[in-house]
């Protein structure tokens, strides 16, 4: 069957390099390149295992009776924060 495409450059640049380094046709290239990508797309994603992050206590907050960024400035950095 003949027909006509439109490629996007990035596209037919990934043909040309499967067609050079397997020594296949332009035709044979973008025959080989569909057959793959529909029988992928039949096949589906694979199922991955879902990951959980785990939970930790982070414990007691290490300043204590600072109420603003002022506050916690003054204690990190001294008085002279500013």
């Amino acid at each position: 069957m003949r027909t006509t495409l439109t490629l996007d450059p990035d596209v037919a640049a990934a043909l040309q390099r499967l067609a050079a380094e397997r020594q296949l046709s332009w035709k044979d290239a973008v025959n080989t390149a569909l057959r793959d990508g529909l029988a992928s797309l039949e096949r589906g994603a694979p199922r991955r295992k879902r990951y959980v992050t785990p939970a930790v206590d982070p414990g007691a907050p290490a300043l204590r009776g600072v109420h603003s960024v002022h506050e916690m400035l003054a204690f990190a950095e001294g008085e002279d924060y500013r």
